[in-house]
């Protein structure tokens, strides 16, 4: 029997030798079953205070704090919304296994959607970088490459949420340990059935979904959170914001981020209403609602979307969205410059009132609110901006910015579609350069750079289509190289490119005569200009420079257009700047 065996064993071997490429047919690649994610967790990143020694995130004995966590409002089990994406923070207690090594393992995860979302940290003492790939259900895959920045080196403009000790078995230190959502793209609308982990040493994955896309929502107005100053206190206080919507629509929803934060935020309760005048509404304000809810807890970090809410959004119109808080708000992620009044109220929850008497105090910044999507409509067009997409020295309370002038346009035609037009300029934001970084509370609302808040204020936004990046003049002003600038620019338009947007980009306008427009600013804003017209890195050019420069001096702003401090235009040059905008290049 042996030798018979063996017989067959030596035929099947010359066998394979004799036909041709028979030795080269690789067996096919075994894979395990995908497991969703909490079944394959390997590494213990959680401990608490009282025990340490319990958890080891990065080998060394250092792990997260379960009481940090629990008063950044991430409990176990919990659901966060971080970019849209809703990921769920590990349901372990301290001690247990809540999280994965990235080693290659294939993670079920089905649905559709337009990025997939990975909560990670890396332990390496610099950022840990892997390719992946998903699977889809009709057999075919796309690669995708994975950053997790490091859990205590990591930039704090791009984490998620960041607290503020770090425990080891030789005590506590305090030291910031950072964890980051991170987005990549895949193929949009193409059913996923399970997702393979980069073989990445010291890449820990902690969550992972799909950011389900926006169908049938539009944006119609937003704001970029530029910081996390101090405001008020406010306590027992609720919020009258108005805000400019583009398009209109038959219903609504609202965004609210708790963008930078420490802690969590509660919203009481939140209403709609049509503005009449100043703090009145036209007609009794309608509530919004939270999962069923009156109000919504926000995580640090984290943001809150409403339940969709049957009213009528006119286009081109004011809403009062307001919101009560019922704790005590010492300080709170907001954008600066509104131009635009908005108000608070005394004592107590006034979301409902339709007269504005218990309004008395006025509001210059958008505090927490950061989206109102209507129903239905093409998607949107983001506006990625600084001081003068922000419609710093246009007049306040008329909505001259130049994104409103465009969607007014847009409005007013049939041969685009009516897209809604989000703006996020930042005043004084930069290419390259933070100006807050990200933590804390500043002084400073200039925000994180535009590389920094790409992912949040333009891939994130509600049905973006095509984006227009207007950015560089703070950068030249302030030191920054035009080779700096252009390769952030280059960034920008590659990671927009990745998700399917069209990208555009405006040229800088000229300064000269504002004090830090100097003639070596000048010369980096001439060659970043030249760069934009001539690369072919964008889809398409708005030349804003051509449009307001003096003819008899390029280097100024014609007189006309001039708000007068040189640098910004005034209502005029706004206008101008949306006036020459060729609505076909909006078009994806």
């Amino acid at each position: 029997m042996r030798r018979s065996v063996w017989i067959s064993a030596v035929v099947l071997a010359l066998f394979a030798a004799l036909v041709p490429g028979g030795s080269a047919q690789a067996a096919p690649e075994r894979r395990a079953v995908p497991l969703p994610l909490e079944r394959l967790f390997d590494n213990v990143a959680v401990s608490d205070d009282a025990r340490p020694a319990e958890a080891d995130l990065d080998g060394s004995g250092a792990s997260l704090s379960a009481q940090d966590l629990t008063a950044a409002g991430w409990t176990p089990g919990r659901a966060l919304t971080v970019q849209g994406a809703r990921l769920t923070w590990p349901d372990r207690q301290p001690g247990e296994p809540d999280n994965v090594r990235a080693a290659g393992q294939d993670v079920r995860v089905t649905g559709r959607g337009d990025a997939l979302a990975f909560l990670v940290a890396g332990t390496a003492g610099a950022d840990v970088a892997g390719a992946g790939s998903v699977l889809y259900a009709d057999g075919t895959r796309s690669a995708y490459r994975l950053t997790a920045p490091d859990w205590r080196t990591g930039p704090l403009a791009t984490k998620a949420v960041a607290l503020p000790h770090i425990n080891t078995s030789d005590g506590q230190l305090t030291e910031r340990a950072r964890l980051y959502v991170m987005t990549v793209p895949i193929a949009a609308g193409r059913a996923v059935v399970s997702v393979r982990l980069p073989r990445a040493s010291g890449m820990h994955v902690f969550a992972v979904s799909l950011r389900a896309p926006a169908t049938g929502w539009t944006g119609s107005w937003a704001s970029a959170t530029g910081g996390r100053p101090t405001v008020g206190p406010w306590t027992d206080r609720t919020l009258r914001l108005v805000v400019h919507t583009s398009v209109g629509g038959p219903r609504v929803r609202l965004r609210f981020d708790n963008t930078f934060a420490a802690g969590p935020v509660r919203i009481g309760a939140a209403t709609v209403a049509v503005q009449q005048s100043g703090a009145a509404a036209t007609a009794t304000p309608v509530r919004v609602r939270f999962g069923g809810a009156a109000g919504v807890e926000i995580p640090a970090g984290a943001q809150a979307y409403s339940d969709p809410l049957g009213f009528v959004v006119p286009a081109d119109a004011n809403l009062l969205v307001s919101f009560h808080l019922p704790g005590t708000v010492p300080a709170a992620p907001l954008h600066r410059l509104a131009q635009q009044r908005s108000y608070v109220s005394g004592p107590g929850d006034h979301t409902a009132e339709a007269a504005g008497s218990a309004y008395p105090t006025v509001l210059t910044s958008w505090p927490l609110l950061t989206g109102v999507d209507v129903g239905g409509g093409p998607g949107s067009v983001v506006l990625l901006g600084d001081s003068i997409t922000d419609g710093d020295k246009s007049t306040t309370d008329a909505n001259r910015r130049w994104p409103n002038v465009l969607a007014t346009r847009l409005l007013n035609q049939s041969v685009v579609p009516h897209y809604g037009v989000l703006n996020q300029g930042i005043s004084g934001n930069r290419v390259v350069s933070d100006r807050y970084p990200g933590d804390g509370v500043s002084t400073d609302t200039a925000g994180v750079s535009a590389l920094h808040r790409f992912d949040r204020d333009v891939l994130a936004q509600t049905s973006a289509r095509t984006a227009v990046v207007f950015e560089g003049i703070n950068d030249a002003r302030w030191g920054t190289t035009a080779e700096q600038v252009i390769a952030g620019l280059r960034e920008i338009a590659d990671r927009g490119h990745a998700r399917g947007l069209r990208m555009l980009a405006a040229t800088i306008l000229p300064c000269e005569g504002e004090a830090q427009c100097t003639a070596v600013a000048d010369a980096e804003r001439v060659e970043i200009n030249a760069w934009i017209r001539g690369a072919g890195v964008y889809d398409g050019v708005l030349d804003f420079d051509a449009v307001v420069r003096d003819p008899a001096r390029p280097s100024r702003m014609l007189p006309a257009y001039d708000s007068g401090d040189h640098l910004h235009p005034g209502d005029t040059g706004l206008a101008a700047l949306a006036e020459s905008v060729d609505l076909r290049t909006l078009v994806p």
